[in-house]
């Protein structure tokens, strides 16, 4: 027999090294090609590594806790196949079969040459964001399986991974002419673990998971590195408001999506953005990196009480529909814990939306290496001065309390209150003839 080195798959170009936190096999015990194996913990998402090969696990190279780098061995296992992989099997990052599947961002900067600009649609190349082993990949390009098919099959592995029976079952199901029911096993929602709580008396102590440590531990690191300053605005939301209220109900019929107001405040900082790009930076030692990019992370809550910021990539680059379907798909898999190591890395600038929980206004700590943070509160009805030609007068307004925190080492008290004027001018000036 022949042993074999399992190595740590890339999990996305900003993952350099996990931790394991689990493993789900013993030494001695047989596994399965496609079987998981054990369970790691990067700095942004929690997943698990399968076996590459079958055969019996004779070693493991370290142990739960341990850092492991991308690309090392972490176990042998010792198979009669002389590969963990067959000559013709392709790389984990190879393409299948080119398709144009669901519609995603839309370019405003260069739009598509076809017709579909008009639906809001842009060509795709044929990528995914989920993972797949290199056997499910192999198999699916034999079979000449899309990643829009791979996609829409549930997955009974841990985190909704789709597994070699997974995708078998399925093919199986497509030849004999039945249909796929793709959905039919809902996918799984991955949380923390309920953590051990410890009774002393009448209080209680509750041990942190390693999320909730993680983010205490970023959030200590940005404000020792960054001294905060918050500037607050008032703005009149009545045209937004007006605008959704009439168009959410069609779009959700069109699109099978809610309109929220998340897209329209991240279209807004982004224009806002243009016209003042020093917010949209970060520090290193003593230059400036002024982005040329408009990453913008959006804050959301977790089932599990903890926090994850994915990021809507070249916001600046997108239209109204193109930033909704990104908003949307992002927040979907954030709680449903699908997302990529990639996805919640490389924002410039980001948003919370406090007022989702029914707070007016916030001061958030800005998320480093980033130099700004943006926070939305709840609109509510208020009595205001409303200014017109003919002269003052009371009115009823939804009115929305915006902030923008931000690293006084690079920003002022000018730049920041500029910028956000400019983006409540935005808001307040939204086209509310505008379809989508």
């Amino acid at each position: 027999m022949a042993t074999i080195e399992l190595v740590v798959p890339r999990l996305g170009e900003s993952v350099i090294e996990v931790t394991i936190t689990k493993w789900l096999k013993n030494e001695g015990e047989l596994i399965a090609a496609e079987e998981p194996l054990a369970e790691i913990a990067t700095d942004k998402v929690d997943s698990e590594i399968v076996s590459t090969a079958s055969g019996r696990l004779v070693k493991k190279l370290y142990k739960e806790g341990d850092v492991v780098a991308v690309g090392k061995a972490y176990a042998v296992v010792e198979s009669e196949a002389a590969a963990s992989s067959g000559p013709g099997m392709p790389p984990a990052d190879s393409p299948l079969p080119a398709e144009k599947p669901v519609a995603e961002a839309v370019s405003i900067n260069e739009p598509p040459a076809t017709s579909e600009i008009q639906d809001g649609h842009a060509e795709e190349i044929p990528s995914s964001a989920r993972y797949y082993s290199p056997l499910v990949r192999s198999i699916a390009q034999q079979e000449g399986l899309t990643f829009k098919e791979l996609d829409s099959i549930s997955g009974t592995g841990k985190g909704d991974r789709l597994t070699k029976q997974d995708i078998l079952d399925y093919i199986s199901r497509r030849k004999s002419g039945e249909s796929p029911s793709l959905q039919s096993v809902s996918p799984s929602i991955r949380s923390e673990p309920v953590q051990p709580v410890f009774e002393t008396g009448e209080d209680r102590i509750v041990e942190m998971d390693r999320v909730r440590q993680l983010i205490a531990s970023h959030m200590l690191k940005s404000v020792q590195t960054s001294p905060h300053v918050t500037s607050f605005i008032e703005v009149d939301m009545g045209r937004i408001v007006d605008w959704r209220e009439k168009n959410k109900d069609g779009f959700l019929k069109k699109y099978g999506e809610k309109l929220t107001f998340t897209p329209i405040f991240i279209e807004a900082i982004a224009k806002a953005i243009r016209d003042y790009p020093m917010v949209n930076v970060s520090v290193d030692g003593t230059k400036i990196i002024v982005h040329s990019k408009v990453n913008i992370g959006m804050a959301v809550a977790l089932p599990s009480n903890n926090l994850i910021v994915p990021v809507v990539r070249n916001s600046g680059n997108l239209n109204l529909l193109g930033i909704t379907k990104a908003v949307n798909d992002l927040a979907n898999r954030a709680r449903n814990n699908k997302l990529v190591p990639d996805e919640i890395a490389g924002g410039t600038i980001s948003l919370t939306n406090l007022g989702s929980f029914g707070t007016i206004m916030g001061t958030p700590i800005i998320n480093q290496p980033q130099t700004a943070i943006i926070a939305v509160g709840a609109i509510k009805k208020r009595v205001v001065v409303i200014e017109s030609p003919q002269g003052d007068m009371i009115g009823i307004r939804p009115v929305m309390i915006c902030s923008i925190t931000f690293d006084h080492r690079v920003i002022d008290g000018s730049l920041g209150g500029q910028f956000l004027n400019r983006l409540a001018q935005y808001l307040e000036q939204f086209d509310n003839t505008q379809t989508i």
